[in-house]
């Protein structure tokens, strides 16, 4: 989920090559250091650190005692990871002190990375039953974006939010308008009309967040954007740039084109999209629980709805692709091959069975990382309860999920510094912006 604590400087002693490179041969061990290889009886003992949300580690508490009954070989402690620095930060820590546990959930694609890059993850597609994993998840679609540029896949996406823009009805059909516009060309023009009619009470877009640097928030505003106009591209992978020029200097020339309209309004505003200062927001899931106690007249299909991001002129809205707010579960390699096993079959049993995910969907509204949520009649009644959630459930294979660099943070802070904050605020042209934000992307991958 959206958070606002993310790593932004590293262990540095803690995450040395030599300190890491011991992960691989290293016993699998507990918090605190205690061996969790053994177990009298022949019983396998794994540790599994769950995201410090209570949703989510009552959900793998839960699996790990039904998963007892079937398999009683295996034992699953389930404890929630620190999040003091950070959960990123609690994690190289416990690498470093070789006392890791066999798996965990709570990993974006950029931290894995940097994970990987260390050998502290074992690549999943090399372990017996991982491709029965996502063949009985029906997964193939969702993951398939998650491969890395070496070829293997170290993260099961478990939750997938596709970021959604949301347009508030109410403010469009005062405009004239029955439905969202798709399109830059369509946007613009109903910019225009909102500032002939609202003048500065109200824009298109108000969010701080726009002129802000600080690296994560790129993920709600310009991946979104450019995932569209990109059809999905991967802008940087491994240790290459891959970004679409052509892409990227639309994405940016829509953003100026919204500030020359006075479309934008970049500076601090309370709830600007649910008092109607704003008219288009990013939303994502987690939203909606707030809304019911704090906005509960802010309903779905009345006077909001949600949409895939707009597409460039030319382009196929229905073709547009989306930021996947999403995170997942890796094995790591101090784990013996006892326990890797042992964690590949604990994985296996729990998404066997689509009921599981339809209880994690209930207790998180996390959309699972599957390709059927809208077709699957396990999810039907969650969906029919909630049906602001159907739109996301319905792109989880559209989204694409973070860059697998482990320099993320510093190379999202480049496209806000260099080119995104610099359009927001006028000081550079879209065409400048993206060449040096290019330039200075290449530079730090080097």
């Amino acid at each position: 989920m959206k958070k606002k604590n993310v790593l932004s400087i590293l262990l540095t002693a803690a995450v040395t090559a030599g300190t890491l490179s011991a992960c691989s041969t290293g016993q699998g061990q507990a918090p605190g250091g205690k061996q969790a290889a053994g177990g009298g009886g022949g019983v396998t003992t794994i540790e599994f650190w769950a995201a410090p949300n209570p949703t989510q580690q009552a959900f793998w508490q839960d699996m790990a005692k039904q998963y007892a009954t079937v398999n009683p070989k295996v034992k699953v402690n389930v404890t929630a990871m620190k999040e003091s620095p950070t959960s990123e930060a609690s994690i190289q820590a416990a690498i470093a002190a070789k006392s890791a546990p066999t798996l965990s959930e709570n990993i974006n694609r950029g931290f894995a990375a940097q994970l990987a890059g260390s050998k502290a993850l074992v690549p999943l597609d090399t372990l017996d039953g991982f491709q029965d994993i996502v063949k009985a998840r029906n997964m193939s679609g969702t993951i398939g974006p998650w491969k890395f540029a070496d070829g293997h896949q170290y993260v099961l996406p478990i939750y997938s939010n596709a970021m959604l823009f949301g347009w508030r009805l109410d403010t469009l059909k005062d405009l004239g308008y029955n439905e969202p516009p798709k399109t830059y060309s369509e946007i613009l023009d109903l910019t225009k009309k909102l500032k002939a009619k609202y003048g500065d009470k109200k824009f298109l877009w108000a969010k701080a967040d726009l002129a802000d640097p600080t690296a994560w928030k790129r993920w709600f505003d310009f991946f979104m954007l450019y995932d569209a106009a990109s059809n999905g591209n991967k802008f940087i992978e491994g240790s290459k740039f891959t970004g679409d020029d052509k892409a990227g200097v639309s994405v940016l020339t829509f953003v100026d084109n919204l500030r020359k309209e006075n479309g934008l309004l970049a500076r601090q505003v309370t709830d600007p999209f649910e008092t109607g200062v704003g008219t288009f927001a990013d939303i994502g899931p987690w939203t909606f629980t707030t809304w019911a106690e704090k906005y509960p007249e802010l309903q779905y299909n009345k006077n909001y709805t949600l949409t895939m991001p707009p597409v460039p002129d030319g382009m196929n809205p229905a073709d547009s692709k989306t930021f996947a707010d999403t995170k997942g579960l890796v094995i790591y390699a101090s784990a013996t091959k006892e326990q890797q096993k042992a964690a590949i079959d604990f994985i296996k049993w729990v998404y066997s069975d689509a009921k599981n995910d339809a209880a994690w969907f209930e207790k998180t509204m996390l959309p699972p990382a599957r390709d059927d949520l809208t077709s699957n009649e396990a999810f039907k009644s969650i969906l029919d309860k909630n049906p602001q959630l159907k739109p996301y459930a319905e792109n989880v294979p559209n989204a694409i999920p973070p860059m697998d660099n482990a320099k993320y943070n510093d190379l999202q802070t480049i496209i806000g510094e260099q080119a995104f904050n610099k359009v927001v605020k006028g000081e550079i042209s879209p065409e400048e912006g993206w060449a040096n934000m290019k330039k200075a992307i290449e530079s730090a991958l080097k």
